[in-house]
């Protein structure tokens, strides 16, 4: 174990004692932790435990039912309603992902809209999840804070609405693309912040367009001012930003519109206090057994990804990767050495514990 990192299985408990003491059944409380924690073991530190702070902020608010129990209220052919009962969407978009499994088993292809949800962490997780059962899974979500600032607008609209796919290859492998739909994801300015690591050009931009590389002033225009944020994927519209403003759209439809979740842009002006998030979440599970015999669509991927694996690099001695490939030479890496956490974190997480009555473990 590598100086000043926290072993999984710590963080894990961390995880599940804090859940369980704000009022999360054990069960949920468990689905929960496996989510966030993997998440910090793949290497994605912004969408995993860092997300406490923030959750319980939502408490004291009184727009998070921590206790709330997810439920399927509608199905008819391969597609499933879940309602998230305005609790924390881990296991809420854990129920739509499994259901849309379960569903795809049936008719080839399953689809879950989950409505009345909250922040779910990354949305690979749920992807992956079609992994155990040698399916393709598609996810996307919606968003409640408007982050994103469309192209040719100075004011944000959107979420950062991220979309994840997955599907299995032969011998363990996976691609796993989990990307946001802004040119990088808003809690990773928050890592960047809480290292004091300067943020690259085109990431954050300011009332009048111009990029922010000041994590705390980057912060403020994503959080705090009426103007400015993140630009869409791409950066500017001279390297396409319009496309990743499309897929926002793309994503805000599935996920927001078609399970009625709420929209990050109007969600501000007709809030109530005590009002839910209404995060939306959309889950396809795909089964490529109704097409191709498992074994065989698994070696072609295998192929597929060894042949862009192999191509000649741009860097001598380097490889080219493809989507996943980082994270589970990460989640290796973690799993023997802990997962590493900034002392401002612990801080808050030490704090946090304290406030909840729990001990504190990292």
């Amino acid at each position: 174990m590598s100086d000043g990192c926290t072993p999984y299985e710590r963080l894990h408990a961390q995880a599940r004692g804090v859940l369980q003491a704000w009022g999360m059944t054990p069960q949920l409380a468990g689905v929960t932790a496996d989510l966030m924690c993997q998440t910090d073991l793949l290497g994605v530190d912004s969408h995993g435990i860092s997300m406490l702070p923030t959750y319980e902020a939502k408490l004291r608010e009184g727009t998070l039912d921590i206790a709330a129990q997810p439920r399927v209220t509608q199905r008819f052919g391969a597609t499933a309603m879940v309602d998230g009962g305005a609790g924390l969407g881990h296991p809420a978009g854990e129920l739509g992902m499994r259901t849309a499994m379960e569903l795809a088993r049936e008719h080839g292809v399953g689809v879950a809209v989950v409505s009345n949800s909250h922040h779910f962490g990354a949305a690979g997780a749920y992807a992956r999840l079609a992994l155990e059962q040698g399916m393709i899974g598609l996810v996307t979500s919606s968003a409640t804070v408007p982050i994103l600032v469309p192209t040719g607008a100075r004011q944000p609209a959107l979420g950062t609405n991220p979309i994840a796919f997955a599907a299995p290859a032969a011998n363990g492998d996976s691609f796993v693309l989990d990307m946001a739909t802004t040119t990088v994801a808003a809690n990773k300015v928050k890592v960047y912040d809480y290292h004091g690591k300067t943020l690259p050009q085109g990431w954050v931009i300011d009332a009048d367009g111009k990029s922010v590389t000041d994590p705390a002033q980057g912060m403020e225009w994503i959080y705090r001012q009426p103007l400015g944020g993140l630009t869409p994927l791409g950066g500017t519209p001279e390297m396409g930003s319009h496309k990743g403003y499309g897929l926002a759209m793309m994503i805000q439809i599935l996920g927001g519109t078609l399970a009625g979740a709420a929209f990050a842009g109007t969600l501000g002006l007709t809030r109530k206090p005590g009002d839910p998030d209404n995060v939306g979440h959309f889950m396809l599970a795909l089964n490529p057994a109704v097409f191709r015999e498992p074994e065989v669509f698994e070696q072609d991927l295998s192929g597929l990804l060894g042949h862009m694996r192999g191509l000649a690099h741009v860097t001598e001695g380097e490889s080219v990767k493809v989507a996943g490939d980082p994270e589970s030479v990460m989640a290796a890496r973690r799993a023997t050495e802990g997962v590493p956490l900034s002392d401002t974190l612990k801080q808050q997480l030490r704090a946090l514990c304290g406030r909840c009555g729990v001990e504190y473990l990292l």
